[in-house]
């Protein structure tokens, strides 16, 4: 396509909403989903946006979808800052931005989803309950650039964007079994004792972070017949007494069918980095749950550290 720039005069800015949700999800008909339109509604819609650009903004492969080309890629980001100005100034003149009200969501690793924020924030929404939150614990990445989430916490700090970041706490792994398995099997007194035991682990090809593989680091070559991309799936199978796990102290503390084997050999330390876009951060009710998060990790230190068995609410 020859560009133009009188064909500026006839483009649609709403379309850019439809490019960004085909950039996002790189399919029109998943677009059309979020965007509660037809498939061909999608493709009308960015057909008159390439049009009036006078550019092809996508390539499309039956493999892969919608895929970005160079120009597509350069209107990406512009794209993104128009969509965070609107989005700050409707806020900012309805005075919602500065509201106790509105809607948060909130992208975590699935084991502090599930077992940390999750119970943490049930009780926030009982003291703010016009603020409504999604929490979505999942074993994977959440990106921030596909507005998949307005605060993430994950294993690993952002290495570019912008974003505003603070280290949220460290937390520890030890090893764990039921006093059931520990009968049944070898005493368990030195590393070396592990050898003859059975593990529950990681699929370590599938494991989205490298943080995860921690078991080969200390108990090289270890015997892990049941693997899982899911901690709470590997946290299940320790409570059913298949096997010794290492887990993090703030899911396996709280259960009194799991005792801690070898704790002062076996213990791991890693962090949780909290992130948000820096857009958001200035929202009132971004604050709040920031705020409140960072509260609940300091109460709980003990527990993040398996120190305690209990869990402490702080309020809100």
């Amino acid at each position: 396509m020859q560009k133009d720039p009188t064909r500026l005069s006839t483009l649609n800015w709403d379309d850019l909403k439809f490019f960004l949700e085909v950039a996002r999800t790189r399919k029109a008909s998943s677009a059309a989903k979020r965007l509660g339109v037809d498939y061909t509604t999608v493709s009308r819609r960015i057909a008159a946006l390439e049009q009036a650009l006078g550019t092809l903004l996508f390539e499309k492969s039956r493999t892969s979808g919608f895929l970005l080309t160079l120009e597509g890629q350069r209107l990406l980001g512009y794209a993104e800052s128009i969509e965070s100005t609107l989005h700050m100034a409707c806020e900012q003149v309805s005075g919602s931005g500065m509201a106790l009200s509105g809607h948060v969501r909130i992208g975590c690793t699935e084991g502090f989803g599930s077992f940390f924020v999750t119970p943490q924030l049930s009780h926030f929404v009982d003291t703010y309950p016009a603020i409504s939150v999604d929490i979505l614990p999942l074993p994977h990445f959440i990106s921030l650039s596909k507005r998949e989430a307005d605060i993430v916490i994950a294993l690993e700090r952002p290495e570019h964007g912008a974003y505003v970041c603070c280290k949220l706490c460290d937390y520890r792994l030890r090893l764990y079994a039921t006093p059931e398995y520990l009968a049944r099997h070898r005493p368990v007194e030195t590393l070396d004792d592990l050898r003859q035991h059975r593990f529950i682990s990681y699929v370590e090809d599938l494991a989205f972070s490298a943080e995860l593989l921690y078991l080969n680091h200390l108990i090289p070559d270890a015997h892990a017949p049941l693997r899982s991309t899911s901690v709470i799936a590997q946290y299940t199978a320790a409570v059913q007494g298949h096997g010794l796990a290492i887990l993090p102290c703030f899911i396996a503390a709280q259960d009194a069918r799991l005792v801690e084997v070898l704790p002062r050999e076996v213990e791991v330390t890693r962090q949780f980095w909290m992130y948000c876009r820096e857009d958001l951060r200035k929202l009132r009710r971004i604050v709040l749950v920031w705020d409140y998060i960072r509260e609940a990790t300091e109460a709980n230190e003990a527990l993040l550290n398996g120190r305690q068995r209990a869990l402490h609410f702080p309020t809100p």
